[in-house]
This record gives structure tokens, C-alpha cells and sequence, in this order.
């Protein structure tokens, strides 16, 4: 009999990707949609931003937290998600490209539920930085949950660069939906800590001879 080995690694313990390649293109090809969706939108007049943004309160624009994330209002919009899109998208795959599409997917559906509920009326609201906004807090907060060191290193210095963005969860500011942003953050807590959860039952693997 063998003694059993040592519990596998932790995923959440990972600071980068474990194909940082692959994570790369997948999030630049990403991101190469959302320019491609952007230009179809411009030549159509913004047919595809009025008809898939979140209407909230309306049955017809529940279809809206499916696409909104993906629509932009204008290329100023656009590129001021670009980077912090590629960055905390990158970043987020640590885990591995299922637990990703896990956490983006939660991320996804909570934020644009939550503007549903409580946005506002007589607009529709576009923009991937509900995602955005929970990918953040999701990389702000795993660390701490999973206990692991470096993965709070990387907390700290992502807050100390981008920290001052979570101010976009308070209302108030014109043009801006801090529902989104709000219940993106929550959602990006709410993932961090089902994903630290699953990670902890993973126990030792035993061998037998």
C-alpha cells in the first residue's frame, strides 16, 4: 500500500493561465468580435445596439441580457473596455478554460438580470462592463478566499491600478449604468467564492498496489 499522495495542486492558486497562448487568442478573438459586432452596428445605424440591449422591466428585453454585453454605444465606448476586457479576461482563465466559461457565464447572466430588474426606464442599456466590473472583483477577491498568497499579490496590484473603477457602482454618473457594474461585482464575488468552494473539496488522491 502506497501512502496517499499529496492533495493536486489548486487551481485557484494560479496567477496566470495554464496555456497563456491559448488564453491570449482566445480573449483577442474575443475581443475582435466585439469589433466586428461594433462595425455592423455603425453601418446598420445602430439597428443591432437598439434591438439587443437590456430594456428593463420588459419581458421582450429579458433577450437583451444575452446580447447586451457584446453591443457597444459608440468606438469611444468600445475602446474604453478594450483593454480592461483583454487584461481581467486573461487574467480570469487561471482556473482553466471550463471554470472560466463557468464564471463568465455567471458574471454574464447576474449583471444583466440585475439591470433588468432596477435600470432604467425609457433606455436600453449595452456594453460588456458588467462582465467587466465582475471579472475584477472575481480576481480581486478569489485570493482570499482560496487563501493563497500570490493570488492576493495579484489583488493588491490590480487594485492599486484599476481600483479607482469600482466607483463606477455608485449612481449618479450620466450615460453610465451602475446597475451593471453593481451586480457585475456581485456576481464576480459570488463566482469567486463558488469557485474557491469547489476547489476545496478536491482531496488527496490515494494509490493502491
Amino acid at each position: 500500500m502506497v501512502a496517499p499522495a499529496p492533495a493536486p495542486r489548486r487551481s485557484i492558486a494560479r496567477v496566470l493561465p495554464p496555456s497563456p497562448a491559448a488564453a491570449a487568442v482566445t480573449m483577442l478573438a474575443f475581443t475582435a468580435l466585439l469589433y466586428a459586432i461594433e462595425a455592423v452596428d455603425q453601418i446598420t445605424g445602430d439597428d443591432l445596439e437598439r434591438g439587443g440591449g437590456i430594456i428593463s422591466r420588459h419581458l421582450d428585453g429579458l433577450w437583451g441580457i444575452l446580447w447586451a454585453p457584446l453591443l457597444h454605444g459608440s468606438w469611444g465606448h468600445l475602446l474604453a473596455n478594450t483593454v480592461p476586457f483583454l487584461l481581467f479576461g486573461f487574467l480570469a482563465m487561471a482556473g482553466g478554460i471550463r471554470q472560466w466559461v463557468a464564471v463568465t457565464a455567471t458574471i454574464w447572466v447576474v449583471s444583466g438580470l440585475g439591470v433588468w430588474l432596477v435600470g432604467p426606464d425609457n433606455a436600453y442599456t449595452v456594453g460588456a462592463s458588467g462582465v467587466i466590473f465582475g471579472w475584477l472583483v472575481f480576481l480581486l477577491a478569489r485570493g482570499f478566499f482560496a487563501r493563497s498568497a500570490r493570488q492576493i499579490g495579484l489583488a493588491i496590484v490590480l487594485f492599486a491600478i484599476w481600483g479607482s473603477v469600482l466607483f463606477g457602482v455608485i449612481p449618479g454618473q450620466p450615460g453610465i449604468s451602475w446597475q451593471a457594474h453593481l451586480f457585475g461585482a456581485l456576481a464576480g464575488l459570488l463566482a469567486a467564492s463558488l469557485v474557491a468552494r469547489a476547489d476545496h473539496r478536491v482531496g488527496p488522491v490515494p494509490l493502491g498496489a
